[in-house]
């Protein structure tokens, strides 16, 4: 197979913008199809953070006129490259669009305008490849913001010449975002009125972004097996499941990869010891204690350290969470590390609950890349009893750091972790601890099982610790798996 040219799309991209999963996938995975021998180059809006972030930017020597629903919007194309790489990435300039605080949002709440912005965005794409004469393959795109793209190509929106050859993609990282906008946005997306109808854009009245790139895509991804097959089922699905049902064999779920770059104990800068499969039993140790004592724990090497990193959000579990601490903070010899921000409900509980039990629970409602790193080291234990997961990232980077995940098996938690039981013991593959139904019954007898191997079978919670840490998530895998869809696509006649 000859290489590719892959255009990655997305409104998030590491290390230049970042709210979620979304960005470390887009910052990861154009630098891992490059290390595969394919051309590899990514679009992004040109945010306020990113023009001051005093990374290296030039012009692209491009720039042209969008007329947004009779108003002509100037932009502006700049170049720079993902770090390490020669990834190029085209950034979309339109300061009346990207110059704020904030990606979606900001203190004020969602941007009022975000149909807008992002219309534009993907009209821009459209034109500054046409312009620049890039000769894409594919076209990859990621989320809502990005779903008019497939509709363009498909319907030969501008008669653009690229798009004869090119094939798209569109990969879900969480359906529930859906970029859902009232109808009267339709002008702005600069397609006709005949494409809002139930089978194509439009959803019980509404202009939805996210359907319209899953109709038009000529294939579907999202980040894992499991949440593939979830998300045609109406439990899961949204109220997109019989549009996502109705693409069959054209639907695939590819999960995420890990950049063990970032993310490795064995080189880990932010660690006070590295280790590896070869001496964490010494050297994690050591860890746990610089955790225990950065956040004021008792220093209690035989104390079992659950670490939870995560938004503050009913998707996560918190309803799960927060009544199993009250109860497990009086009455058990476990300790807790939480980091995250979210919900204020959620936040004041947990302050509330770290106020009483300093020695037992430690609560940072903050972001920091330092403790999350420290976390997943120090801790025994990782929990995420996610309601749902599309993915997850935090179960494979505890993995590799020997935090046992303790998971509710949906989505990507179930892809990645292996439940302990005697099966999975006996033939040497049980990585974590799972449960079933979502429930506070459920979750607690699964803590319960991982802290009872933890305190009183030290030889299979060795076997399942080094289990984990030799599984191998990487982004080299994932970006094989896209590949071989990309060659499917470029192989079909009709596209």
């Amino acid at each position: 197979m000859k290489p590719l040219h892959v255009a990655t799309i997305s409104s998030e991209m590491v290390p230049f913008a970042k709210t979620g999963g979304l960005g470390d996938v887009c910052g990861a995975l154009p630098i891992a199809l490059e290390r595969l021998g394919h051309r590899s180059i990514a679009f992004l809006p040109a945010y306020r953070s990113v023009l001051r972030s005093g990374i290296a930017i030039e012009p692209a020597n491009c720039t042209f006129t969008i007329d947004m629903a009779g108003r002509h919007m100037a932009c502006r194309v700049l170049k720079t490259h993902l770090p390490n790489s020669q990834v190029e990435v085209y950034l979309i300039d339109q300061p009346h669009y990207y110059d704020r605080d904030g990606v979606y949002s900001d203190f004020r709440g969602e941007f009022r305008d975000n149909c807008e912005r992002f219309s534009f965005f993907s009209r821009a794409v459209a034109e500054a490849i046409d312009q620049l004469q890039l000769d894409v393959d594919i076209v990859h795109c990621h989320d809502w913001t990005t779903g008019l793209i497939p509709a363009y190509m498909k319907t030969g929106f501008r008669g653009y010449s690229w798009f004869s050859k090119a094939r798209s993609i569109m990969t879900i990282h969480n359906l529930a975002y859906q970029g859902r906008f009232w109808h009267f946005d339709m002008p702005l997306t600069g397609l006709d009125w005949t494409y809002f109808n139930w089978r194509q854009m439009e959803y019980y009245g509404d202009l939805n972004l996210l359907k319209t790139g899953i109709v038009f895509a000529d294939a579907v991804t999202t980040v894992s097996p499991t949440y593939a097959h979830e998300i045609t089922t109406p439990q899961h699905g949204c109220g997109l499941d019989g549009i996502l049902e109705s693409r069959g064999g054209d639907l695939v779920g590819i999960v995420n990869g890990v950049d063990y770059a970032q993310w490795n104990p064995a080189s880990d800068p932010y660690l006070v010891a590295n280790y590896s499969i070869d001496d964490w039993q010494t050297e994690k140790l050591k860890c746990k204690q610089d955790l225990q004592r950065l956040l004021e724990l008792a220093e209690d090497p035989s104390a079992p350290l659950v670490g939870v990193v995560s938004r503050l959000a009913d998707q996560k579990g918190w309803d799960l969470i927060i009544p199993m601490l009250l109860d497990w903070v009086h009455g058990r010899h476990v300790q807790f590390a939480i980091l995250g921000t979210g919900d204020p409900r959620y936040e004041t509980e947990l302050r509330q609950l770290a106020e009483y039990h300093r020695d037992r629970l430690a609560v940072r409602l903050e972001f920091s890349e330092s403790l999350a790193h420290k976390i997943e080291a120090g801790s025994d234990m990782f929990l995420m009893p996610s309601r749902y997961e599309p993915c997850g990232l935090n179960q494979l980077y505890s993995l590799r750091y020997g935090s046992v995940p303790i998971v509710h098996r949906t989505g990507g938690l179930a892809d990645t972790v292996i439940d302990a039981n005697d099966q999975t013991y006996s033939d040497h593959t049980a990585t974590g601890f799972c449960f079933s139904r979502y429930s506070l019954q459920d979750m607690t007898e699964c803590m319960v099982r991982a802290v009872d191997t933890f305190e009183r079978d030290s030889s299979r919670w060795q076997q399942i610790v080094a289990n984990g840490m030799s599984a191998v998530w990487s982004w080299e895998q994932s970006a094989e798996r896209y590949v071989e869809i990309y060659n499917r696509l470029l192989a079909r006649p009709d596209g």
